[in-house]
Order: structure tokens, then sequence, then C-alpha cells
């Protein structure tokens, strides 16, 4: 019977070979008397700076026949428990001649199409934009002279809008399904440590090799997968699913759609609309990137030189504004990365954060952003959101000069200081420049209120060093498409809206664990 221990704390130090004699020694046994010890979970513990620990939570068993010895002594040992037996997840087979289809290769289309064929089950999954490989090339040529091409970019492609980003897998839930999901990651290349670190995250680098092994799993499995492939129109007969359109020409028969398009695929969102698909406008946040040194962040958090042994730092900071209910606050973090230009539209800006595995950019970037709803945009419709996006990330682009540059502007200057020119690694480029233009102004008055109290948490995060770059706009999706018990749209059968863009997930994580469930209750009604 496996034991777990949580809360074994130790000095930083490269590796994770101490373990066992440590585990040993607070248990008072020899090393040898421990088998198969595997970390859980590991983080760090920087809440008394300088004086950084690591904090481990492992599993193990021992040999001799002292498991009684143990027994007793979790008894009074609130770090020590047993951990009975979990039965794993079945996978049992089925047949259907449901005619699937999943529309976005993102992480909830991915997950979902997974589930479905690990189960025998396959179906046809069409994207938009093109395979990871070509993908990248597509990307790279847009960072390097500031060519979009709408639908093969940051945002539209195999591996979805994660696919250029830190790569983060954590998740607010503690959702049963995730460590299936990690365990999933490791089995098509990440690496193992994912399974237990406190803020997992693959990288932009691994996660493209990890979704192309995906892909060629699921084509093996039967799964027929095909890329530039819009979804243009929805057939309708008697309030069900029956057919989908691709590019605006081909019909293809299905009777059960699981949409996961994504946050940023407006012109889906304008199809739902228009037939009758209920949808709803929901909040979600806007604002800028922030770009510090990361050894400015590392010596902030904690409280000198980085020690050996620990991850380069990050950081979460918030401020409310009680009066207004306005809150300013830090999102989707990329210690050691880069700021990129995410746009999936002709003539508007859009930034986000992006890191490898090995996050070793000397530089650190955060989303600076203020909550918005359905109140501040300009007119009513479950659209409005879209509206109220689009009109920004323009006012963004004509700042920038055009040609997808950004308009970016010193910490200090923001806020009415001296500051020197702004330098960023964005690209395609920055153009110095006033981002109240680009922003409403209860956004900019909120991050400049807030800022000063990130300041105080995080002394000398006010800095000449510091560089504001506008907008960050694609924070969630600004639509929910509603559904009911069964994971079905709201007067729709046989249409699944799943992960982010469907309004019910943030990141890669959730999205996933979204795509999964959806999966399972398709599996379920087959049974």
């Amino acid at each position: 019977m496996p034991f777990i221990y949580r809360n074994l704390v130790c000095q930083p130090r490269e590796g994770d070979d101490f373990l066992v004699d440590e585990l040993a020694r607070q248990l008072d046994l020899a090393p040898e008397a421990l088998g198969s010890v595997r970390i859980i979970r590991k983080g760090v513990d920087a809440r008394r700076k300088p004086r950084i620990k690591l904090v481990f939570t492992l599993s193990f068993e021992v040999v001799g026949g002292i498991e009684q010895l143990l027994y007793q002594r979790a008894a009074r040992d609130p770090n020590l428990e047993w951990q009975p037996e979990t039965a794993p997840h079945v996978l049992v087979p089925v047949t259907s001649t449901r005619q699937i289809v999943i529309a976005g290769s993102g992480p909830a289309g991915l997950f979902a199409a997974l589930r479905l064929s690990q189960h025998g089950l396959s179906g046809t999954l069409i994207e938009r934009g093109q395979p990871v490989e070509q993908r990248a090339l597509d990307v790279q040529q847009f960072w390097r002279n500031g060519r979009l091409d709408p639908e093969s970019n940051v945002q539209f492609g195999e591996g979805g809008a994660g696919t250029f980003s830190d790569g983060k897998l954590t998740c607010r839930t503690k959702d049963p399904l995730i460590p299936w999901i990690l365990e999933q990651l490791v089995t098509f290349g990440a690496n193992g440590e994912i399974r237990y670190q406190a803020k997992p995250h693959i990288g932009t680098d691994q996660l493209r090799t990890v979704i192309a092994t995906i892909r060629r799993h699921l084509t093996e499995s039967g799964f027929s997968i095909r890329f530039g492939s819009r979804l243009s129109d929805i057939g309708i007969v008697d309030g069900r699913v029956r057919s989908v359109q691709v590019n605006g020409a081909e019909e293809t028969p299905c009777d059960t759609l699981i949409l996961a398009t994504g946050h940023s695929a407006r012109d889906t969102y304008e199809l739902l609309e228009s037939r009758g698909v209920v949808l709803q406008a929901k909040p979600f946040a806007i604002g800028l990137r922030v770009e510090h040194p990361q050894e400015l962040i590392d010596r902030i958090q904690y409280g000198g030189p980085r020690p050996g042994g620990v991850p380069v730092a990050d950081y979460a900071v918030t401020w409310n504004n009680r009066i207004s209910g306005r809150s300013a606050y830090s999102f989707c973090m990329c210690p050691g990365g880069v700021v990129i230009g995410g746009a999936s539209e002709y003539m508007g800006v859009v930034t986000n954060g992006m890191s490898g595995s090995l996050r070793n950019s000397p530089f650190a970037n955060s989303a600076l952003v203020v909550n918005v709803g359905p109140a501040d945009f300009p007119d009513d419709g479950p659209l409005a959101g879209v509206r109220f996006q689009r009109h920004w990330e323009r006012q963004a682009y004509l700042a920038g000069g055009g040609g997808y540059k950004a308009p970016a502007q010193s910490l200090l200057s923001f806020l009415g200081r001296k500051g020197a020119s702004p330098r960023s690694t964005y690209r395609p480029g920055i153009v110095d420049a006033e981002l109240d233009a680009v922003l409403p102004g209860f956004v900019t008055n909120t991050l400049r209120e807030g800022i000063p109290d990130f300041d105080r948490v995080m002394k000398g995060f006010i800095t000449r060093e510091a560089t504001l770059i506008g907008i960050e706009s694609r924070t969630s999706a600004p639509v929910r498409i509603l559904r009911d018990d069964s994971l079905q749209s709201v007067g729709l059968s046989g249409l699944f809206p799943a992960g982010e863009g469907a309004g019910y997930a943030g990141g890669i994580m959730s999205s996933a664990v979204d795509g999964v469930r959806i999966a399972d209750m398709i599996i379920q009604s087959i049974r």
C-alpha cells in the first residue's frame, strides 16, 4: 500500500536525487526501507525572502514489513497518510454510426478527439489553419515583416492559441481529469516533470512537438484530420444538426458537432447568431503587456539572486477599486519569455506573451488588465464584446503606424513621470506612443491606480526598465454559447460548444478538461 508524505521542506538544490535520504531522515527510517519514491508535487516557498525553500509531496512504499508502523505514525503525523488504491479510467470500446465532426484543433478539440479515439470512436477533425509545422513558418513571417495570414496565425491553426504561449498547465479547479490529461501530454512527448510541478508549463517549443505527435496518433486511430478547412455553415433540420459546410462549398454529413473553434473565431460567432444559436455577451478583460528584465523579477520575488535549483520567478498581482468595482490584475505571466504579436484580423494589433520550455529569455512579461463587461460595450447584443475588442485593436493598429507594430510607452512615462524610450522584445516591432489613445479611459485610469499598489507588493516593479505594450484584448472569449445539462447548445441538438471559445474554459488545461467532458458525455449517450 503506498503512502503519501506532504510538506517535505528542503533547501534549494539542483536535481532531486537527495529526496530518498531526506524522506528517510524525516521518517526515522533507513533509506533502504523505502521503495519507489515518486514526486507528486514540487513547489517553491518564497514567503521568507531570501530564505527560499523547496516543498515536496511524495508518494512512496516501504519494504521489510513495516507498513503497520507507518499506519500507526500516520494517525499522529498530519503530513503522513496512506494512499488507497484508485480505480483507473476504464477505456471501454464502443461502436456507433454517429457522424462526428470536431471543428477546431486547440486543446478542447484535440483532447475530445483523443478521448473518443481511445474508446474506439472516430470522426473528422476540421481546422481552418495549418498543421503546426507550416503554422510556425507563417507566424514567423508575420513577426518578421508584418504580413498577416488571417487563416494561419497565433490564434488559428493546429494546437490553438496556446501553441504560441507559455504553455501553462495550471487550472483553477482540481478536476479529476487533470492527472489524466497531464499523463497524455507526457505520453506524447512532454517532460514528465509536469506531473508534479506546482506550476507546470510545457513551453511553446515542446508543445508544438507534442501536438504533432497527437495528430499522428489520431490519424492512425482512424480520425480524418483536414487543415485549411473552415466551418462556414451548419445544416439544421428540426432543431438538430444534420451537416456542416466547409470553406463555403463542401457539405459534410454530421449529427454530432463538437464546436471548439477558440475565442478568436469571430466569424463563427456571427454564423451561430445568424442560425439562431443562443449566445450571450460575457465579461472579459482588456489592457496592456508589461515587460521587465527577468533578473529584476527574480530579485524581487526571491529577495536576491535566484538560488540554484529553483525556477525563474513569476508573479501574480491584483488591486481592486472598491468604489468603481474595477480590478487591475496580472494575467498570463510569462517568465523568461517574449512579447509577441497575436493578430488574427487585418488592421488590428493584439499582444500576447510566449516562452519556451527553458524560460531562458532575459525578459519577463505579463498582461496587466482590467475587467470589462456588457455595460461597457457601446451597443447591445451577444456580439457587442466582439465589436468592443475590434474597435480598440484597430486603435492600437493606428497608433502603431501600420505593419502590426504595437504602440508602447515606458512604464514611468505612462504614470506621468520622466521615462526613457520604450524597448521591448515584441515582434513585429514597437512605436513610442501615448497608450491613452488605445484603451478606454476607465481602463487606463484603473491601471494607473493599481500599478503603484503592485509596486508596494513587489518593490521595484515600477522601474525605468519596464515597458508597456498595447493592447492585450484576447484574455478570454467575449461570448458564451449557452448549453444545457447534456452539454449541447440550448435548443439545438447535436451541437456541443466546447472550450474557451464557447465561454466555458480559460487556458490549455480547462479547455482540455471541457473537451474530454464533452467526449465522455457523447460516449455515455452512445452506450
